[in-house]
């Protein structure tokens, strides 16, 4: 029993989390034949201008920020493969060495962004012996544990101003490696190396609790396409960690259980671009020559995109030949 609410629990979080995102930045065009450094994502999350050395950290290593105790914004994580949330606070009056007060506002920064990114991730459990209260340390026993998913959160910054009395801490979560999260959010959907958990296949193929009827046609002939891109810039759809394609009919033609564990666990459902040339391009240097571009005709939610039944067709017939579902060779084009 705790073991099915804990997948349902996963799947919830997976299902519904369309916002942290598994996709890749692409660099801007060349301008007047030199390359241009890939823009900063756009992020309606902002430091204060007088946390300078904070912004320039930012801007050196061209990252946005997901999010802090003030509010979020998905967007930004999109075009980068970290998830950045920051946390401020302030000393303690009652702490007059200065070492110590700076010291525990930057303690207290961090558990802030901690629990920001908690709340974020709607699946973080943080256990530990710091007590803040109105954004200060009250007291901190060295004795901090962090349990879930929120293992692998790294502090990438911090520092404390004398002069306004506050602290400001930035930390990550990768979306990969050994401790990223969606790393460990996919191998929780494997029994297996080759056996996807039932209880994960059985919601994946499932939408509004009803079991959703999988695509089948008969196959009709084809060239011989080894890929797969969706454009779906005309549609309000968005990268997740899990993407789905359907038919107008509702039948699931692509899905993550599709896919072998360890393509799933280092690359996700997919590619993601914003142009038809850029999803070329990215599926070429995984080896497809020759893909199927089809366009979305629709969406079932934010991150389940549908296809025409023609092309459902196409799709079905031509990954019946090549089998580039298994190695989710599949572009997905945003707007």
């Amino acid at each position: 029993m705790r073991h099915r609410k804990w997948i349902i629990g996963a799947l919830i979080l997976i299902l519904g989390l369309a916002g942290i995102a598994v996709a890749q930045q692409y660099p801007m065009e060349p301008v007047g034949g030199q390359q241009q450094p890939p823009a900063q994502p756009a992020s309606t999350v902002q430091l204060d201008s007088s946390f300078t050395k904070a912004n320039e950290w930012l801007n050196k290593n061209n990252l946005s920020l997901t999010g802090s105790a003030a509010g979020r914004d998905d967007n930004a994580a999109f075009g980068q493969e970290v998830i950045l949330f920051y946390g401020e606070a302030y000393g303690n009056p009652s702490h007059t060495n200065i070492a110590q007060r700076g010291g525990m506002a930057k303690r207290a920064a961090v558990v802030v962004a901690q629990r920001s990114l908690a709340e974020y991730m709607n699946g973080f459990a943080i256990v530990g012996d710091t007590l803040v209260r109105d954004g200060v340390a009250q007291y901190d026993v060295i004795r901090s544990a962090v349990a879930g998913f929120i293992k692998g959160a790294q502090v990438v910054f911090q520092d404390y101003s004398p002069e306004k009395d506050t602290a400001i801490a930035i930390i990550k979560v990768g979306m990969y490696g050994p401790d990223g999260f969606a790393t460990s959010v996919y191998k929780k959907m494997f029994k297996t190396e080759r056996k996807m958990d039932p209880q994960f296949v059985k919601a994946i193929h499932e939408v509004d609790g009803k079991p959703a009827p999988s695509f089948k046609a008969a196959v009709v002939p084809t060239e011989s396409y080894d890929g797969l891109i969706i454009d779906a810039t005309e549609q309000n759809f968005r990268p997740a960690l899990i993407n789905r394609v359907f038919t107008p009919k509702g039948e699931l033609l692509y899905d993550p259980s599709k896919i072998s564990q360890k393509v799933l666990v280092e690359q996700g459902c997919g590619e993601y671009t914003n142009s038809v040339d850029k999803a070329k391009a990215a599926l070429e240097k995984r080896g497809v020559k020759n893909p199927l571009v089809v366009k979305a005709v629709g969406t079932i939610s934010p991150s389940d995109v549908q296809v025409s039944d023609d092309d459902a067709v196409n799709i079905f017939s031509a990954n019946q030949k090549r089998s580039f579902f298994a190695s989710a060779k599949v572009a997905f084009v945003l707007k």
